[in-house]
């Protein structure tokens, strides 16, 4: 029995050996990876493997960006108080909440009949002040020639009053040089009898009447209140009929079809940030979206709380989606790596630590090692293992051996 035991156990052995001995060998002869002897086996035995599915998308130069992200707040520049410039009862309102509005069509319109009864209580006033400045001016008598050496001083002040003007648009002249000029030229104006309608009107009150009736005519028009650009109406504090005064709060105007974000970027990434640069932002508001933006601007004061410095970044909002106050994660393009060999990150698959891609050739799938070089979380550079043009597999790839049939899915 035991002869018997100790004879099963070496054959056991020499089969071992027999069967380790044939696969060193197959292996050897074949120089293939596991996967493809397995492969070839199958069709030495007659049996039809049938290709596997893929999709691919060529190697390709590009550019790698990286990003930087960061949070950032959602605002917009134009949000206006509107307040009342002149009170009274609201006749009508036609300002609702939520409500579109045109630049300068009429949100609210004050009853206005006090405002034109004074209009015509001025107007009339100026008529008579302007009429007595025509009376006097009828029956006075001929105006006397003027001295000859005033007018030749007048005329060298005017010139001097012209030229001290030009100086002074230029910056070069002061404030006060401009108006000592000014002062001079209009006394002697005054005293060669130049400005003879304008005083007339003056003692006869006309120029004040005249002022007061532009006036008048200012709260005639500010009794309608007007949207002074288009956008939304939003926190109406007032209701027909209420009667308002000068001053008071009525609602907020807002146009949301250009948004701004604010981020704050650290002050050791503050040099990578550069105007124009493309940012794509998420809010959390629409999962899985991304809404593409552009730096207008950096702000050149580093906030000393925290470190950091503002970063605006401008987002067309023609469908209004993107509301003032709302949360956004920004991602922005901190460095470019423009004109490079570049293939999507779904490509690249990682084999006993070193990184390959699968390529198509012949309807057979090649493996690549490369070496890789910038990388961002969509892009990888190739640096060598590929050229330019070539089918790289994106996916049905995990399970890919070298040499394996594939047939491209076409998109």
């Amino acid at each position: 029995m035991k002869a018997y035991k100790k004879a099963f156990v070496w054959l056991a052995v020499i089969v071992a050996a027999g069967v380790l001995t044939y696969f060193l060998a197959f292996k050897k002869t074949t120089g293939a990876p596991a996967e493809t002897a397995g492969s070839e086996a199958a069709e030495a035995a007659g049996q039809e493997i049938m290709p596997i599915q893929v999709r691919v998308v060529p190697a390709r130069k590009g550019e790698v960006i990286i990003g930087l992200k960061s949070p950032g707040e959602a605002y917009t520049e134009r949000s206006v108080l509107i307040k009342a410039e002149v009170g009274g009862v609201i006749q009508k309102l036609t300002a609702t909440e939520g409500r579109h509005v045109a630049k300068d069509e009429v949100l609210v319109e004050v009853d206005d009949r006090e405002y034109r009864l004074k209009l015509h209580k001025l107007e009339a006033l100026r008529l008579k002040a302007l009429s007595e400045v025509l009376l006097e001016k009828m029956f006075a008598g001929p105006d006397s020639s003027p001295d000859p050496a005033l007018l030749e001083r007048l005329e060298k002040l005017r010139i001097a009053f012209e030229e001290a003007d030009a100086r002074h648009n230029k910056g070069l002249a002061s404030e006060e040089e401009w108006q000592k000029a000014r002062r001079e030229y209009e006394l002697a104006l005054i005293e060669s009898g130049g400005k003879k309608e304008e005083i007339m009107a003056s003692t006869k009150n006309l120029t004040q009447t005249e002022v007061d009736v532009r006036l008048a005519e200012l709260d005639l028009e500010r009794a309608r209140i007007r949207a002074p650009f288009a956008g939304i109406v939003t926190d109406i504090k007032i209701s027909p009929g209420e009667n308002i005064s000068t001053g008071q709060e009525l609602f907020t105007l807002v146009d949301i079809s250009a948004i701004k974000v604010r981020a704050g970027v650290l002050e050791s990434e503050v040099g990578k940030m550069k105007a124009g640069r493309e940012v794509d932002i998420r809010f959390p508001a629409y999962p899985g979206r991304i809404f593409k933006g552009t730096i207008q601007a950096v702000s050149p004061v580093v906030n000393p709380e925290d470190r950091t410095c503002a970063v605006y970044i401008g987002i067309l909002n023609l469908s209004e989606e993107i509301k003032p106050g709302m949360h956004a994660e920004v991602e922005i393009a901190a460095e470019v790596y423009p004109d490079r060999l570049i293939v999507p990150q779904e490509a690249i698959l990682v084999r006993a630590g070193r990184k390959l891609v699968f390529v198509v050739e012949d309807n057979l799938a090649k493996w690549r090692y490369v070496q890789t070089g910038v990388e961002n979380e969509t892009f990888a550079e190739i640096l060598e293992g590929l050229k330019e043009g070539e089918m790289v597999i994106t996916e049905g790839h995990f399970t890919l051996a070298h040499d394996a049939r594939v047939s491209v899915v076409k998109e």
